[in-house]
């Protein structure tokens, strides 16, 4: 609405008609659609600071429009005839371990901080975190998992999440303090005193788990992430990594920067592939692993995608020297049978060349 309201403006000014009657004349042949749609973006690069991205939208949201309105337009006289500007693409700051570790430590409650580690252990976009359910989690199976619904993913088609040990306890933890009994106050308008009761939020399966009202029928998941987005903000802001960039409206670390810190991490481990289908894009079309297979994958990767669980991290890691130590004990084993096999077939080899040498004194005998 906004943009064609500046579109309004701009034929207002330049054509001194409205939106409809330019459109018959365009399709009359009185004007040229390329020349509108070029004076356009002459006129929004006049009204002032306008950046590379805005401007394109500006232009291609009124070159769809104009084709809605049966305007041939050729996306090829298009890409010759308008010259739009390219945005210069920037480096974004890639994020460490230690930098997650200290964001969620630094989380001022319990739901921001369970949201920040469902966003940096499963790599999901920040709506479709948002949109999942207590019937979706299935903490009962090894690893825990999670549905991500379709209607809710970029691309429309629903995935399974597989959730860390330490991210699986956190969501507990987060149901549990959910649906606490809390002291609730509130006064009487007829006597004028306040009345305390103790109540009891009864968990609904259906209901979002970042949501903490449940007396709203099927609320929009968008609608919980601009508090989190803010609070979030203000967690960055304390701990001093609030810096933003040359721009000065967006900030250097965004709640979209746990997803490329998660598939960077699944890459660097060897499965490219596997990433793409982690975090929800349209991989390869010949990709494709069972459940149990990729389940067995995520076990491989699952301590590089745990911030804060120093026990679980040790004993993986224990289990680990200790899988070593036996593996290097085996070894030894099969180099001391190796070495033993060697000494027999030397020594059976000796006794060989003793028996063929009697042999032949035999036969000279005879």
């Amino acid at each position: 609405s906004k943009r064609l309201s500046y579109y309004k403006a701009f034929v207002l000014a330049e054509y001194r008609t409205s939106v409809d009657n330019i459109i018959g004349k365009i399709n009359d042949g009185t004007y040229d659609p390329y020349n509108v749609l070029s004076s356009y973006r002459a006129f929004l690069q006049d009204k002032g600071s306008i950046s590379a991205i805005t401007l394109k939208q500006q232009v291609i949201t009124i070159k769809n429009f104009l084709e809605y309105s049966d305007v041939d337009i050729s996306p090829r006289k298009f890409k010759l005839k308008v010259k739009l500007p390219k945005a210069p693409r920037k480096n974004k700051q890639a994020l460490s371990k230690e930098d997650i570790a200290e964001i969620l430590n630094a989380c001022s409650d319990i739901k921001l901080k369970t949201y920040v580690m469902f966003l940096a252990s499963t790599g999901c976009r920040a709506v479709e975190a948002l949109s999942i359910r207590a019937i979706d989690l299935d903490d009962k199976s090894s690893p825990a998992r999670i549905l991500i619904r379709g209607e809710y993913a970029k691309t429309k088609v629903e995935r399974i999440v597989f959730l860390t040990d330490e991210m699986a306890k956190q969501l507990r933890q987060w149901l549990e303090f959910k649906h606490r009994t809390r002291r609730v106050c509130q006064r009487d308008r007829l006597t004028g005193k306040t009345l305390t009761e103790y109540r009891t939020l009864t968990p609904d399966p259906y209901a979002l788990i970042f949501a903490v009202r449940q007396d709203i029928a099927d609320p929009d998941p968008r609608n919980l992430y601009t508090n989190l987005r803010i609070d979030f903000a203000k967690t960055l802001d304390r701990i001093g990594k609030g810096s933003r960039e040359d721009n000065k409206r967006r900030r250097k670390i965004t709640l979209h920067s746990f997803r490329r810190f998660v598939k960077s991490t699944i890459s660097d481990l060897g499965f490219g592939d596997y990433s793409e289908d982690f975090i929800g894009h349209d991989g390869s079309t010949y990709y494709r692993k069972t459940v149990k297979e990729k389940a067995e994958i995520f076990t491989k990767i699952e301590p590089y995608l745990t911030f804060l669980d120093f026990p679980t991290l040790e004993r993986k890691g224990s289990d680990t020297i200790t899988r070593i130590e036996e593996l290097e004990t085996t070894n030894q084993m099969l180099r001391q049978k190796d070495s033993m096999n060697a000494d027999a077939i030397a020594s059976l080899s000796d006794k060989m060349q003793e028996l063929v040498l009697k042999v032949q004194e035999l036969e000279k005998l005879r």
